[in-house]
C-alpha cells in the first residue's frame, strides 16, 4: 500500500482538473492505496521570500498553510498535482506551492513518483506541455523522484465540461496503476 497525496491546485471547487484528480484518487483507492486530497483553494499560502532560512532550520519562516501541506508531502510515497492550464502553464497556486516546498529539499522525503493531471480550455494536445515542463524543473531538484505520468483533458472550460472525456478514464486507470 502506498500513501498517495493529491494536491488540487485550481481555484474552482468541482473544476475540471479537480474532477480528474478525484478519478485518479478513485483508481488509487480501488487498487488498495491510502489516498488524501488537499484543495489549495481552501489554503492561505504566501509567496516564498527566497531567504533560504528553511535550509538551516527545516521549516519556513512564513507561518501559513504551506507548512502543513509540505509536511504531508514529506511523508507521501506518491504526489499527484492537479492544475487547470492558464496561458499554457500551471496555475499560480501550484507554482506558489512548489516554490514553498524548499524546506523539503534537504530532507529524506518519501515521495518518488510524481503525476500531473491537468485541464485546459485549449483543444491542442500540447496545451499541458508547459505545466509538465515546469513540474519537471521542480522534480529535477528532488533526485530520487520522477514524473511517472501526465494526463491532459483539453477543450474543457466550464465546470463539468470534462464529463464524458476519455481523460477521466485515463486518470482512473493511472491511479489504479500507481
Amino acid at each position: 500500500m502506498k500513501r498517495v497525496l493529491i494536491i488540487s491546485t485550481g481555484p474552482r471547487k468541482g473544476g475540471n482538473s479537480e474532477t480528474l484528480a478525484e478519478e485518479f484518487g478513485k483508481g488509487s483507492r480501488d487498487a488498495g492505496h491510502q489516498v488524501e486530497m488537499i484543495a489549495l483553494r481552501d489554503k492561505a499560502i504566501g509567496y516564498c521570500k527566497g531567504c533560504l532560512a528553511c535550509q538551516a532550520t527545516g521549516s519556513c519562516v512564513i507561518h501559513d498553510d504551506a507548512n502543513a501541506v509540505t509536511q504531508k508531502m514529506l511523508h507521501a510515497d506518491v504526489l499527484v498535482f492537479a492544475t487547470p492550464i492558464y496561458f499554457f502553464e500551471m496555475c499560480a497556486q501550484m507554482k506558489t506551492l512548489l516554490d514553498r516546498t524548499n524546506p523539503l529539499f534537504p530532507t529524506d522525503y518519501a515521495f518518488r513518483d510524481i503525476y500531473l493531471v491537468a485541464s485546459a480550455a485549449e483543444k491542442e494536445e500540447t496545451s499541458t506541455d508547459g505545466a509538465a515542463k515546469g513540474l519537471l524543473g521542480w522534480i529535477a531538484c528532488f533526485g530520487k523522484t520522477s514524473l511517472k505520468g501526465v494526463i491532459g483533458a483539453c477543450g474543457v472550460t466550464d465546470v463539468g465540461d470534462i464529463q464524458g472525456s476519455p481523460a477521466l478514464r485515463q486518470a482512473y486507470e493511472m491511479g489504479r496503476a500507481v
